[in-house]
């Protein structure tokens, strides 16, 4: 060490030097270069050489930019500074997502005799996780599990939330979490002055700087779950909410365990629909009810996944749904756009000849739909694609048309044949509950994988025959109801199918 170091009054790192060594892992629109800069220039106006590199990610969030620092107290003899993190040698680690924290740990950055964490407890998917057929978000609390082992000190909390609130980003939050660690030996004005002198959204930074600094204080407390969400009080005419009332008036006599699920998916159905069409689910869940038994599993996934086979994807409803009041405030808000902005709303369709077809009435659609040549046809006029600007007149009335189309729904060729696949279903599950309730019980649970329209519909649908032909090939066997929830989360796994045709490979070579 240098006469220079040894007269410093600041802070020393004994194991290396008075060198400290920080690490930021960041994707696009997050600051991590804006909180690099900051770290940067409060080293430098407070005495310390400091060197910043950064390894840009990929896009689309399979990658986060590795921003890395050294920083050492100004001496005679210059440091070498190395230009990207090693693992096992890294004072503090920032990750501005939950995943990223994750990653950072895997990777060697986080070690228990050194690192401190900190981290933002939001998540930002991965185009990975958005990918899955089924749900393919990690978990954040095996992350923070992991941290707290790995790492001799972790800070998080929704710095992101944080940021959002006091109007800036999430590099500001952070800051302002990289003060209250004390791991840098520079006062807070030192950090609010690096702050100042970016020049740019100062008050905000400020904001969230200090709103950072207050959540990492030690013993803060970690962010509680989200409550679950309520139920909004059905509102409207005295005769439809008699009708309202009358309908759950019959969900109080199913079994206790699947009226909750039975009240949700009747509100479902409900504005699906109409109320016949409520009292229609409600019809089915009672036969499944009859031949339930205790623990009464088979009376509440009915009736959950008879509400999702009730309530599909067709023309009329994703019309509905693209013209629905405060759709544009949602969407204004998610922009952060502002009275004064202008704003388009561009929808973009692509409808099969299948749906189209299927909007036609039952019988003329099926012949349709078993001639070829019309078939082609279709797809000449309508297969490439259309983009609608619903904050115009024109496409906004056309698509309402639409999705106002609800009474001539049930007359459609679709409304047939979602009909007739449900019955199907429900009639296999219904066979199987007196002599394998468990795998009634699968049988029922299957049917999420049927979901969205067009391309993801067929898909969905094309799985949803794989794994039931698997459960047949499987049904005499003891753990015939282990193996159809094998085949299940095989098929939510990736979208091509790979995974659920080793899964039936397997079962084939049974026989």
């Amino acid at each position: 060490m240098s006469v220079a170091d040894a007269l410093d009054p600041r802070p020393q790192d004994p194991a290396m030097g008075g060198i400290i060594k920080l690490a930021c892992l960041a994707v696009g629109g997050q600051g991590g270069g804006v909180l690099t800069g900051w770290i940067e220039d409060m080293a430098r106006a407070n005495g310390y050489v400091a060197q910043a590199t950064s390894v840009a990610g990929v896009a689309q969030r399979t990658g986060a930019t590795v921003y890395y620092l050294e920083l050492a107290p100004a001496s005679a003899q210059r440091p070498i500074f190395s230009l990207m993190p090693a693992a096992g040698d890294v004072d503090v680690m920032i990750a501005a997502e939950m995943m990223e924290a994750g990653r950072s740990i895997i990777r060697g950055f986080v070690t228990p005799d050194r690192t401190t964490l900190i981290a933002s407890t939001h998540r930002a998917l991965a185009v990975s996780e958005k990918m899955a057929p089924g749900d393919g978000i990690a978990n954040s609390d095996e992350v923070l599990a992991a941290a707290d082992i790995a790492a001799r000190r972790v800070i998080a909390a929704d710095f992101d939330q944080i940021a959002i609130k006091n109007g800036s980003v999430i590099s500001a939050s952070l800051f302002g979490a990289l003060a209250a660690s004390g791991t840098l030996p520079f006062p807070v004005t030192a950090f609010e002055a690096a702050i100042r002198s970016g020049g740019k959204g100062i008050e905000g930074s400020l904001r969230a700087f200090k709103a950072g600094y207050l959540a990492a204080q030690d013993g803060a407390p970690r962010p509680a779950p989200p409550a679950p969400p309520k139920i909004a009080p059905v509102k409207g005419p005295a005769k439809l909410l008699a009708g309202w009332h009358a309908l759950t008036a019959r969900v109080a006599t199913l079994p206790a365990p699947a009226q909750d699920m039975a009240l949700a998916g009747l509100k479902k159905v409900v504005q699906f629909q109409d109320l016949a069409y409520g009292a229609a689910y409600l019809d089915r869940l009672t036969l499944m009810a009859q031949i339930d038994r205790p623990p009464h599993a088979v009376s509440t996934e009915a009736a959950k996944y008879i509400a999702n086979a009730m309530c599909y994807d067709d023309i009329i409803r994703v019309a509905d749904a693209k013209t629905r009041q405060g759709r544009r405030a949602r969407i204004a808000a998610e922009m952060g756009a502002k009275e004064a902005h202008v704003m388009q709303v561009t929808e973009f369709l692509h409808p099969r000849a299948e749906e189209i077809v299927s909007m036609l009435p039952t019988k003329i659609g099926a012949r349709w739909a078993a001639k070829p040549k019309r078939m082609a046809l279709l797809d000449r006029l309508f297969g490439k694609g259309r983009r609608l600007r619903t904050d115009g007149l024109t496409a906004f009335v056309t698509l309402y048309v639409l999705g106002g189309l609800k009474s001539y729904r049930r007359r459609t060729l679709r409304h047939a044949q979602e009909v007739a696949h449900m019955e199907r279903w429900l009639a296999r599950a219904t066979a199987l509950v007196p002599a394998n309730y468990d795998l009634a019980v699968e049988v029922l649970r299957c049917r999420r994988l049927v979901k969205g329209y067009s391309d993801t519909h067929a898909r969905g649908l094309s799985k949803f025959d794989k794994v039931l032909s698997g459960i047949t090939a499987v049904e005499g066997r003891s753990d015939a109801a282990d193996w159809a929830r094998r085949l299940r989360e095989a098929a939510l796994k990736d979208e091509e199918g790979a995974a659920l045709d080793g899964a039936l490979a397997t079962i084939r070579s049974f026989s």
